[in-house]
């Protein structure tokens, strides 16, 4: 294959990136760069978190990527998200078709929810500083992390088993990230699921998630040999703008 099929091969390949509550695409700047150099074309979404329940938020911030996205040529779209990113990306594609969909890849995803919103969810401060979006979030079978079904996807997720939060660690039962349980990231339907040595609101900047991010990227599955390496990516630009 030529220098001009790889390149072209690379621009066509898309990954958005969706930040967790409370944060910003600041919070995705060095995964950004990371896939930027592994030879995708990045669209880092910024999405006011804290301002609406997530059926509008995912409508909003994806309608849009996927826009700006296809209007850049894109045949293959991935998705990599931070924590409630990854309920946006659940809720957009439980009502929406995406033709050029390719891997979804969630680090910390509260899919069942989090004993943290069910504790804290009812006090005031709670839902000012989480916005309605937080209040949903809860592990009961009502809850929109529990109502969104199965995973019809290709859909890699990342917990993390180091936390330092230990009041919300009190809160949650098992192993956690400060924010979710190991257990709570699972969710039917997906095809693979690893921990790692991570806390919830640095996971996105951790050399290990970035490097299994792109090997699902790539392959639809994590390494869990750790004996083993990736295959190298070629080189390309990325970051379409």
């Amino acid at each position: 294959m030529s220098l001009a099929e790889l390149q072209m091969d690379a621009e066509s390949e898309h990954v958005v990136l969706l930040h967790g509550l409370c944060r910003t695409a600041k919070s995705m700047m060095v995964l950004e760069r990371a896939l930027a150099s592994a030879g995708y074309c990045v669209h880092n979404v910024d999405y006011p978190s804290r301002t609406a329940r997530i059926e509008r938020l995912g409508d909003e911030a994806i309608g849009r990527a996927l826009i700006e996205c296809q209007s850049n040529g894109a045949k293959t779209i991935h998705f990599v998200t931070h924590s409630l990113g990854g309920i946006l990306v659940r809720s957009y594609l439980s009502r929406h078709a995406v033709a050029e969909l390719g891997h979804v890849v969630m680090l910390g995803p509260p899919n069942r929810g989090s004993e943290v919103a069910d504790r804290l969810g009812s006090w005031k401060v709670y839902s000012l500083f989480n916005g309605p979006a937080g209040l949903e979030l809860g592990t009961r079978p009502s809850s929109t992390s529990n109502q969104l079904g199965p995973a019809h996807f290709s859909l890699g997720i990342i917990a993390g088993n180091r936390s330092i939060n230990w009041i919300n660690s009190l809160i949650i039962p098992g192993v956690d990230d400060g924010k979710v349980s190991v257990e709570n990231t699972k969710l039917e339907g997906m095809a693979d699921h690893i921990v790692l040595k991570t806390t919830h609101p640095m996971m996105m900047r951790n050399r290990q998630v970035i490097s299994q991010t792109i090997t699902f990227l790539r392959a639809g599955r994590f390494l869990h040999d750790r004996g083993k390496r990736a295959e190298p990516r070629r080189a390309s630009k990325g970051w379409c703008k």
